[in-house]
């Protein structure tokens, strides 16, 4: 499968929420992602796939708190534990719209994005999946084996379509276990060959005889 990547441009809202031991949360929220309509990048998500791939994260990351995300795309689908900055906490669907909200983390990256709120940055949300495309009428659907890996925090580009190229071309993944992507090379794309070299006993004499002039 490949990296599937996409920019929302709706502006993403943000709250500060006192919990109950007196702390101070902040929060981002809008528009995470979006069903059947064609993106930025010339895809489309049916409902149907999308719901899919969002129930299933809800249930198995959100719900149980492991649903982070990082500050920026990283190269792959995993998720870098040193790089996150949120955690999602709700995603529920608007019309086509799938609405989330994420809790900004007191971690190295989420203080960054917490910085940027304060001083008045726009922030934006990209999501970040695996998957399959299909042509149908000259458009590219988003195949039902896709999956949800989490929704990053990126910033808000001038030319969304510009920010990220979608599929990662010429790059797979293979999910070896849970949650944990490794890198497949195309075939074609890198050949190693081993190769063995002999030497003659007139060279390895020779070889020998040099060695023993360091000495």
């Amino acid at each position: 499968m490949k990296l599937i990547t996409e920019y929302t441009q709706h502006q993403l809202g943000y709250s500060i929420e006192e919990a109950k031991n007196g702390k101070k949360n902040t929060f981002l929220e809008g528009v995470f992602m979006q069903a059947e309509n064609k993106n930025k990048n010339g895809r489309i998500y049916t409902r149907e796939v999308l719901t899919q791939a969002v129930d299933k994260f809800v249930n198995e990351q959100v719900i149980t708190g492991r649903a982070v995300g990082e500050l920026n795309h990283p190269e792959g689908p995993s998720i870098n534990l040193d790089k996150v900055s949120h955690r999602i906490t709700e995603l529920r669907w608007d019309g086509n719209n799938v609405m989330g909200k994420a809790l900004i983390l007191d971690t190295p990256m989420g203080k960054i994005v917490k910085g940027l709120v304060e001083g008045g940055v726009q922030l934006g949300v990209s999501s970040r999946g695996m998957g399959s495309l299909s042509m149908k009428d000259g458009v590219n659907y988003v195949a039902d084996d896709f999956m949800l890996n989490t929704v990053d925090i990126v910033q808000d580009p001038s030319a969304p379509n510009a920010y990220v190229n979608g599929i990662m071309e010429g790059v797979s993944f293979e999910q070896d276990r849970p949650g944990h992507f490794v890198k497949v090379i195309e075939e074609g794309e890198t050949e190693v060959k081993e190769s063995k070299v002999t030497f003659s006993e007139e060279q390895q004499s020779a070889g020998f005889e040099h060695f023993l002039s360091k000495l």
